[in-house]
């Protein structure tokens, strides 16, 4: 069965200006934004401004210019946090844990002894998640 890209899935409203993010990093490749149902605290997700539905349809420049921009924001929302580590995940199909139909990757910092929060579908506070990306945003610039 062949993968469709859905120009209407959320990503793609949220690159188009269509639906809000709390921004974290933008290029003209990538953008990162808070996921407002974080795993854990400071939670963003990276994402490429082209049309991919995951790892298996995207181009390799694509990739690299994902990898990128996911290697900035972990440095950043480590630094920023002062978190002792990042997990670093990317789904691929239902099958795989994908949920939204668009290439994302989650950066997570993670503190020793503090387990990621399961994915309730519990949306955190716009505060938070805006003093988050503040902090973030500082350690990149």
């Amino acid at each position: 069965m062949p993968m469709i890209y859905d120009r209407n899935n959320i990503f793609a409203k949220i690159i188009r200006g269509e639906i809000p993010c709390h921004k974290v990093y933008e290029t003209d490749k990538a953008l990162a934004f808070m996921d407002i149902m974080p795993r854990g605290d400071g939670h963003v997700l990276v994402i490429p401004k082209a049309e991919a539905r995951n790892l298996l349809d995207a181009s390799p420049e694509v990739c690299a210019d994902l990898a990128k921009a996911v290697q900035v924001v972990g440095k950043a929302a480590k630094e920023a946090l002062a978190a002792d580590g990042l997990t670093v995940q990317q789904f691929n199909e239902s099958a795989g844990g994908q949920v939204v139909f668009h290439l994302h990757v989650h950066v997570i910092p993670r503190f020793e002894g503090v387990p990621l929060k399961p994915h309730t579908g519990q949306m955190e506070e716009t505060e938070k998640l805006a003093a988050y990306a503040e902090k973030i945003r500082s350690a990149i610039s």
